[in-house]
């Protein structure tokens, strides 16, 4: 099953994102089978305020152990963190 994690970043966290974004690209790249999407979402400036995270999971316990264990998580950055099942339609 497909799995969405929205995260939104803390305001004025843009340190603690760009702190720990190599660890959080490693930890990403852990999952490369599994990963379907993975970016920044941008404010209207084009600053990065959180992140999109598409993966191919068995159930909703494994995607919220992957949002738990995400080092961004683990440093604090969102300010929260929603996770959705979702239905690829197209492209096909």
């Amino acid at each position: 099953m497909l799995y969405v994690v929205h995260c939104v970043d803390k305001k004025n966290h843009l340190e603690v994102r760009m702190e720990n974004r190599p660890a959080h690209v490693e930890y990403l790249k852990s999952f490369a089978e599994k990963l379907n999407a993975a970016g920044p979402t941008l404010d209207d400036e084009g600053c990065m305020n959180g992140s999109v995270v598409i993966l191919a999971l068995e159930g909703r316990e494994e995607a919220e152990t992957f949002a738990a264990n995400d080092p961004y998580a683990k440093a604090g950055l969102f300010e929260s963190v929603t996770i959705s099942t979702w239905k690829k339609v197209l492209p096909a």
